[in-house]
């Protein structure tokens, strides 16, 4: 459990660690690249789109499409970042400049243009040289968390670029983001626990994994994993998924709410169980795949399919102050038409890395393909919610050997391509094979080859040309890389 070490005025001090600059010298800890993408996975990427694969193409072209993945892009970087009611906010400045960050950087190592690179360092380091703190109300806390995570994504693809200041950053991510994220983890913003729904959790989680790997502190990391498995809130795993029903469907909290914020849930624990795998721990397949049951639960009550809820009572409130209760009753209505970019990720997860059958994942995902981004899903903050381009980047083949318990992919902090297997990642032993359970929970064996996302029935968005533009940029990216190498 996160434990804050003391108290001041209301204020949590949650450790050196979080508000203290990693030293220069320090060996990694960890696999570098290796929040969402690792060196393979940006290999693969590079060669099916160099190759006009399907639906790999498709992806790439939705990601060039998008404004924010342009290396005109300038940054706007802020002081003070504020979100919530009752302050000047300004907080769309910054997540437009992580998205712009992020999609550059992805689209820097997919075509192999060395500008796209640039752009997402010049944005970076323009936030790193100027923020100092995050203010609003209780939204500051899912500022944080949120562009906590996606700001340690975009920084992790760019960390090995000559004039990336990946130190400065690792002090902005530690000394801005980070405590306000551990600090709601352990008291939550002085409510009662249950006070906030799940997604609020998985926020504050998502930032403090991925700041942790960043910044290579390996007590960050282990207390964003414990909470995952053990926290008090309602974004630890059996809180989040409290009840698995007969059919094998795990109830999803936050379903009793809205649909929305049910879909940023289940999007946030995959980037948590993703950034986790990528470095060696199976919180996928934790606790018999809870994680894949609540998924395929989620998956079917957003394409209209019928599912049981369990009333929930919720205690709200501050501690020592006012109190108040909440039922939520059922399953709230569903758009079926509603698309957020979170599920090629976890299909390719469950189907092609552990060979396990997720009827439900795979119909979702094939209907979302090709994922988009940031500013594909609305202008409005829950628009950015996600990194997302999910079709491009986690679409992969089927691993030859599911059960296989590899450690952590990739080795050093090279950003540079790798190699296209499909690269199975850890698993601890106690769960590298799934069960018998957990594969019939995942319900009946998929049709087709749908976990691939749309694999079959998505070539008309290939963008014509795509290949030999990506064939090209690739020959000069390795030509920029090997000058660099020279000087």
């Amino acid at each position: 459990m996160l434990k804050a070490t003391s108290t001041a005025a209301g204020a949590v001090a949650i450790g050196t660690t979080l508000t203290q600059a990693p030293a220069a010298a320090a060996a990694p800890a960890y696999a570098h690249p290796g929040l969402l993408h690792t060196r393979a996975d940006l290999g693969r990427m590079a060669a099916r789109v160099k190759a006009g694969a399907a639906p790999h193409t498709a992806g790439f072209a939705k990601l060039t499409a998008n404004r924010h993945a342009q290396s005109g892009w300038q940054a706007n970087p802020q002081a003070t970042v504020y979100r919530g009611s009752g302050s000047p906010q300004n907080y769309a400045i910054l997540y437009n400049d992580i998205h712009a960050a992020y999609q550059n950087a992805l689209r820097g190592h997919v075509s192999g243009d060395s500008a796209h690179l640039d752009t997402a360092v010049a944005i970076l380091n323009a936030w790193s040289a100027k923020l100092t703190g995050l203010e609003g109300s209780a939204d500051r806390f899912l500022a944080a968390g949120l562009y906590g995570y996606q700001f340690a994504n975009a920084a992790e693809l760019v960390r090995d670029h000559p004039d990336f200041d990946l130190g400065r950053f690792q002090s902005m991510l530690s000394t801005v983001f980070a405590p306000l994220s551990d600090s709601f983890l352990v008291k939550h913003n002085d409510a009662v626990v249950t006070n906030y729904w799940t997604n609020w959790d998985l926020t504050a989680l998502a930032c403090v994994l991925a700041t942790g790997i960043l910044c290579d502190d390996k007590a960050q990391v282990a207390r964003a994993v414990d909470y995952f498995k053990n926290g008090d809130g309602l974004g630890s795993v059996r809180h989040a998924i409290p009840v698995v029903h007969d059919d094998g469907l795990g109830e999803w909290l936050e379903a009793g709410r809205d649909q929305g914020h049910a879909l940023l849930g289940v999007g946030l624990m995959g980037t948590v169980c993703e950034m986790a795998w990528n470095q060696g721990i199976d919180l996928y397949g934790y606790d018999d795949s809870r994680f894949l049951k609540g998924a395929q639960y989620v998956a079917k009550w957003s394409m209209g399919g019928e599912v049981a809820y369990t009333a929930n009572t919720r205690a709200k409130g501050a501690v020592n102050g006012w109190s108040g209760r909440e039922t939520a009753a059922d399953a709230a209505p569903v758009d079926p038409g509603m698309r957020r970019p979170i599920w090629a990720m976890i299909a390719n997860h469950y189907t092609k890395r552990r060979g396990m059958s997720a009827t439900y994942l795979t119909r979702i995902a094939a209907q979302a393909a090709p994922e988009g981004g940031g500013g594909d899903y609305g202008p409005n903050s829950g628009g950015y919610d996600q990194l997302g381009f999910g079709t491009l980047a986690f679409t992969r083949d089927r691993a030859a050997d599911p059960s296989a318990a590899p450690s952590p992919a990739g080795g050093g902090a090279s950003t540079s391509g790798g190699g296209t297997g499909s690269d199975p990642r850890p698993q601890t032993a106690a769960s590298a094979a799934p069960s018998t359970s957990a594969s019939a929970s995942a319900s009946a064996r998929a049709d087709g080859d749908l976990a691939a996302t749309g694999s079959d029935g998505i070539v008309g968005w290939t963008a014509a040309g795509v290949t030999a533009i990506a064939g090209g940029l690739l020959f000069l990216r390795r030509r920029d890389q090997a000058r660099r190498e020279q000087s």
